[in-house]
């Protein structure tokens, strides 16, 4: 992985190999700008010989593909650097979903007030929190890449799923305007669909019970594709437990049942609905954006023999010959907010227990800022790095690679970088990786060297800055 390089001024330069950023450390010509991504800033000049750099964006719903590639005049393209951007929409949903129950109760149970309905009237291309929450975090990676390396054009996949194709193959022609139920009640398309037995035991011949496949408590739809039949048994001994957790003994029937459930097109429909929202924010770049279909971007991930990852298939996005450099470590980065407004904490009925300081920052710091506290003696004696969850007594949490650590005093913290919303990983090189969703540790070191940390999957993944 490149090393981003800006001037004494902070303009940005070519990223450069991470032996040259140790030997100008070394010598004193050049600083550490920032830790997440790796940045040094030169001490002795301001500008120097650039190079075209194109940005190239695979958009997802959970996970953005970014890839930093040098442009050669053959055509062939130089993966410069790799990172894998993870959302948090789900999480943005089911706190609004939260919020709104709240706000339900005490409307209603608690102070009767009359209904209001489409009082606020919603602007032109308006979006989602959660969907929006996607644009906003790839703009603010683009913004920052920009004043890190020279970029001097972009690149997106702009690719349309056809969520009615996903769950028909067989559809054309005017039966995209009659949709999945034309000519069917939906407790008739069922009894058709599951064939009139129940979907757990298959017994025929008796009432039949509509049933949610995902539980709408755990946050299941109504849509036909979350929709089955059961017999009154098996529908009051499923209750709102999840299907893998009620089928469990039996691994067939829930590999059938899951089979012939259609599959959920929510994510589908988050790139639908964000795709042009997207392009149209990096056309205000005023930089020059290429867009690609994602059946181009599989072609030349195949044609090249390169391992299909998301930020592989940002690299492959758009017009390539040739590319080089693609196997390196991948800089995992997670949006974990910034926290929340909220000064008090509730119960499940909505009721304050608690409440919070009006400050953020304590001792100064705040949560989320990447730390290194040094410890000479007692139990938790030695050196822990990592994330700090602060307290106003002073008494501080670090979430170490390898846990949490408890009761870390203020004064024995110093500051890595501050908070900026995210979590970082390094995650190794690609052909080394046996699971894509396993990260390594970072060094202590000015640059992370690349080398495997011990621990379970789960501790390896966000060790600093979750």
């Amino acid at each position: 992985m490149r090393i981003f390089v800006i001037g004494s001024h902070r303009e940005p330069l070519m990223p450069c190999h991470p032996a040259r950023a140790r030997e100008l450390l070394r010598e004193g010509r050049a600083v550490v700008h920032r830790r997440y991504p790796f940045t040094i800033r030169l001490k002795d000049r301001e500008d120097g010989i650039r190079q075209p750099i194109r940005l190239k964006l695979d958009p997802g719903s959970r996970t953005t593909g970014l890839a930093l590639v040098r442009e050669a005049a053959n055509g062939t393209q130089h993966a410069l650097w790799l990172a894998e951007l993870e959302h948090r929409g789900s999480a943005i949903r089911e706190r609004l979903a939260t919020r709104r129950a709240f706000r339900r109760r005490r409307r209603s149970t608690l102070r009767h007030r009359p209904a209001r309905f489409n009082n606020r009237r919603r602007p032109e291309g308006w979006l989602a929190p959660s969907l929006r929450h996607r644009v906003d975090t790839t703009m603010t990676w683009v913004a920052r890449l920009r004043r890190l390396a020279p970029v001097t054009g972009l690149s997106q996949e702009l690719v349309r799923f056809d969520t009615q194709a996903m769950q028909n193959p067989e559809i054309a022609g005017v039966e995209y305007q009659q949709g999945t139920l034309a000519g069917y009640e939906v407790r008739e398309y069922l009894l058709e669909k599951w064939s009139r037995q129940c979907a757990y035991c298959g017994k025929k011949n008796l009432p039949l019970e509509v049933d949610h496949i995902d539980p709408k408590s755990r946050g299941g739809s109504d849509r036909v594709s979350n929709l089955t039949l059961a017999c009154h048994e098996c529908n009051q001994d499923k209750g709102n437990r999840d299907i893998r957790e009620f089928l469990a003994n039996h691994p067939d029937r829930l590999m059938a049942v899951l089979a012939k459930a259609q599959t959920p097109l929510h994510d589908a429909a988050a790139i639908n609905s964000t795709r042009w929202a997207l392009f149209e924010r990096l056309k205000d770049t005023d930089l020059p954006v290429e867009t690609a279909t994602g059946g181009r971007t599989k072609w030349n991930r195949n044609r090249l023999n390169i391992p299909k990852t998301h930020c592989l298939d940002a690299a492959c996005v758009g017009d390539l010959d040739r590319l080089l450099g693609w196997n390196v470590p991948v800089l995992g980065v997670k949006a974990a907010g910034r926290g929340s407004y909220q000064r008090t904490r509730l119960m499940k009925d909505g009721f304050p227990r608690g409440y919070l300081t009006r400050s953020k920052r304590h001792c100064g710091f705040q949560t989320g800022d990447l730390v290194r506290a040094s410890v000479p003696r007692g139990k938790k004696a030695g050196i822990h790095i990592g994330r700090v969850a602060v307290r106003a007594s002073g008494s501080f949490n670090i979430q170490t690679l390898h846990g949490v650590v408890q009761g870390i005093s203020h004064r024995r913290c110093s500051l890595i970088q501050r908070a900026d919303g995210y979590g970082y990983a390094i995650k190794p090189k690609i052909a080394e990786r046996k699971d894509v969703g396993t990260g390594a540790a970072c060094s202590r070191r000015a640059i992370p060297p690349r080398h495997e940390c011990q621990g379970s999957p789960a501790q390896k993944r966000w060790s600093l800055g979750q």
